[in-house]
């Protein structure tokens, strides 16, 4: 990855005092709608009342985290994970809390993760599908349960989109071995280095952390004509704010500060239906990735340092467990 180390940022002592100073100016301010956001190509962002009102509340409790955080970085930088599941306003809430500590004197780059799978979303969706189904399918024969007359009733399924649709074991047992093989196979793809390139995203926070001034970062779009990288100076910025679903993920090491936004698969589900982001919003098959990605959030929730509820209010983990039913 091209770097460049031309040139120190502030020192960590100047920063927090800044820090110091961070929650009073900028309790009373506005954040207005089109403020500066995550570097995904086609992104929409809609920042409402709800956004601004949970940026502001985490705000400070982020200030101290940071304090703590930059206080060991010669640079005085951290890199924050403001992660949760699809739809829940990770882009609106980062770009927020980006903007807020741009305002108390602090820079800060919103970065995007959507932008770090191997393959394009559309590709990805369609590697996703075909992960499921093979793994279900190799369950079927696994189990003794494969058929011509059991294949001929799943390929109707299949070309409906509705072979996810658990109804569907009400009257053919046999189709639990094909949901539970295609889950865990798919499992196994979600959020793994399989499907997104976490090496590259922990480098460029190690190098933001060194100190870099200038750093390569990808652009991905929603077309194979989308790819590329931008030059971007981080001379002036103290902190990275990464926002993406796998912000928490244990197969990156530089995060210093995730942000749990947490919500359910149901919740995520309607804001995605609000934003109009996806096709066949509501199938089978999109349910399964986002229960699948909910309890990879849950599972890596004990690292979070901050946790915020769909209701807005800071909970500690043993609260969070609580409310999960954990």
């Amino acid at each position: 990855m091209n770097t460049n180390y031309n040139r120190i940022s502030e020192t960590a002592d100047t920063v927090i005092t800044k820090l110091d100073v961070a929650p009073s100016k900028v309790a009373d301010i506005e954040i207005p709608a089109d403020i500066p956001h995550g570097d995904m190509p086609g992104d929409k962002i809609e920042i409402g009342e709800s956004h601004v009102a949970k940026a502001k509340t985490i705000f400070p409790k982020l200030v101290e985290e940071l304090k703590n955080t930059m206080s060991g970085n010669k640079y005085g930088r951290a890199v924050v994970a403001v992660c949760g599941g699809s739809g829940v306003g990770k882009s609106e809430i980062a770009s927020c809390l980006s903007y807020l500590l741009e305002q108390a004197g602090i820079g800060s780059y919103t970065m995007s993760g959507d932008n770090y799978p191997h393959r394009i979303p559309m590709y990805n969706d369609a590697e996703r599908l075909h992960v499921f189904r093979e793994s279900g399918i190799r369950a079927m024969v696994d189990e003794g349960v494969m058929s011509p007359e059991n294949m001929e009733v799943l390929k109707k399924w299949q070309l409906a989109e509705d072979d996810a649709n658990k109804a569907h074991e009400e009257n053919d047992t046999w189709f639990r071995s094909y949901l539970e093989g295609g889950a865990r196979g798919l499992n196994n793809y979600l959020g793994t280095p399989n499907e997104t390139d976490f090496e590259e995203v922990d480098q460029i926070m190690r190098a933001f952390k060194d100190g870099a001034d200038k750093l390569f970062l990808k652009r991905m779009g929603r077309d194979e004509a989308s790819l590329w990288y931008d030059e971007v100076d981080m001379s002036s910025k103290q902190v990275l704010i990464v926002e993406w679903t796998h912000g928490n993920s244990d197969y990156m090491t530089q995060v210093d500060i995730p942000v749990l936004l947490n919500s359910t698969p149901q919740e995520t589900l309607e804001h995605r239906r609000s934003r109009n982001r996806d096709g066949k919003l509501d199938s089978p098959f999109t349910m399964m990735v986002l229960e699948l990605e909910q309890n990879k959030l849950v599972a890596q929730a004990h690292k979070a340092k901050i946790i915020i509820t769909k209701a807005g209010e800071i909970i500690s983990y043993d609260e969070f467990k609580k409310l999960m039913g954990i």
